[in-house]
């Protein structure tokens, strides 16, 4: 149970790793216990859309920027209705927000919203930890929260692992709701929410189309209903292995054009026949290079992932959809990044080309969706 007060910083904290490493700092944000997956993000900027991005639920985000909160906390760059992130790990919180933009302090935000985090530790060290012996289950303690560290580390290795976690339907939106298009509408889109952030519907509004949000358990008769141009797939958290495909072969048997999105990427390619497998550590931040291989340029994108696809770099592959291929790589360590059809209108990638906090380098593919809905049309 987690207990919000303010004055946290006096507090004294520890976060415990179920390898039984464990760091002592000071509470930041609410004060009590939390427990999730120990990952680490390595963006400069962007922290506010980072806490609300859903992909992050249940998961403990250690910040390897040093020094965090200086720009505040406002009502605009929220990527979803509220914090998302198990717990907050930072080295150097600010003590005074300064950025025309601030309505409030990230501490108080983070006592606001019930978020356990902890200052005052080396954030390098534990990213290193993390890098060599791979994202695991963690804990932050603070004030009655604390005990001797073999009781508390007992309980972290009680809390579930991320490995085989259903957890779409979590973050996902219960009703449909419409973001519509900016100007004329040209295109309807069926969007599930997995997971989905703001200003992906909106990068869409913004070319013509009008998109109808609907929630991860929606049927393909839900999806239709609304006469979709084209389908798509959103980020979120969980392993894709427990999701079902039922609705997504049914658009593939359609040939409705599509359009996936991290997590989404992982479910076209489970759909496709492809395996997806857990990484060491993920892919979190804003500065990941990633090459398109249908065109060769390189781009410089947000990532925020733990699974990926088992799908072949150096081949065509058939699928129960026709040939299929790896459009997007990794040039970091050669993880699948896109996946595209090429007897069929649809592809996705691993990483975010809406990232709100940029780089921008792949919005283009907002623009590559309308084509395909276009193609299609005519």
């Amino acid at each position: 149970m987690t207990i919000s007060t303010r004055g946290a910083g006096q507090a004294p904290a520890v976060l415990v790793l179920e390898d039984g490493r464990s760091f002592r700092g000071r509470a930041y944000g609410a004060v009590g216990e939390t427990f999730g997956e120990a990952v680490f993000n390595t963006g400069m900027t962007g922290y506010q859309e980072t806490l609300t991005d859903p992909s992050y639920h249940r998961q403990v985000v250690v910040m390897t920027a040093p020094h965090v909160g200086n720009t505040g906390v406002n009502d605009e760059d929220d990527e979803s209705a509220k914090f998302w992130v198990a717990g907050y790990v930072v080295r150097d919180p600010a003590r005074i927000p300064s950025n025309w933009r601030a309505q409030r302090s990230l501490d108080d935000e983070l006592v606001k919203q019930g978020v356990v985090g902890i200052s005052g530790i080396d954030t390098r060290a534990l990213t290193r930890h993390l890098r060599e012996r791979g994202a695991m289950r963690v804990g932050i303690f603070s004030g009655e929260a604390l005990a001797d560290e073999a009781t508390l580390l007992e309980r972290v290795k009680q809390a579930p692992q991320m490995k085989g976690a259903d957890l779409s339907a979590e973050v996902a939106t219960k009703e449909t709701y419409v973001v519509p298009a900016v100007g004329e509408k040209k295109f309807t889109v069926a969007a599930i929410d997995l997971g989905i952030k703001g200003m992906t519907p909106r990068l869409m509004a913004e070319r013509g189309i009008e998109v109808h949000v609907m929630p991860a358990t929606a049927t393909a008769d839900d999806l239709y209903a609304v006469n979709p141009d084209g389908v798509f797939l959103s980020n979120g958290p969980g392993d894709p292995a427990t999701v079902d495909l039922t609705v997504i072969k049914e658009v593939l048997a359609k040939k409705t054009p599509l359009f996936g999105i991290c997590f989404g990427n992982q479910i076209l390619g489970r759909a496709l026949g492809f395996g997806t497998y857990k990484l060491k550590y993920g892919h979190r931040g804003i500065n990941q290079p990633v090459q398109d291989r249908t065109t060769g340029k390189v781009e410089v994108t947000a990532h925020n992932h733990g699974f990926a696809v088992d799908a072949p770099l150096d081949k065509v592959s058939d699928t129960p959809y026709g040939r299929a291929e790896v459009s997007h790589v990794c040039l970091n360590d050669d993880v699948v990044e896109g996946l595209h059809l090429l007897d069929q209108p649809a592809f996705s990638v691993q990483y975010h080309p809406e990232a709100a906090a940029g780089p921008h380098d792949a919005a283009y593919l907002f623009d590559r969706f309308v084509n395909l809905m276009e193609g299609q049309r005519a």
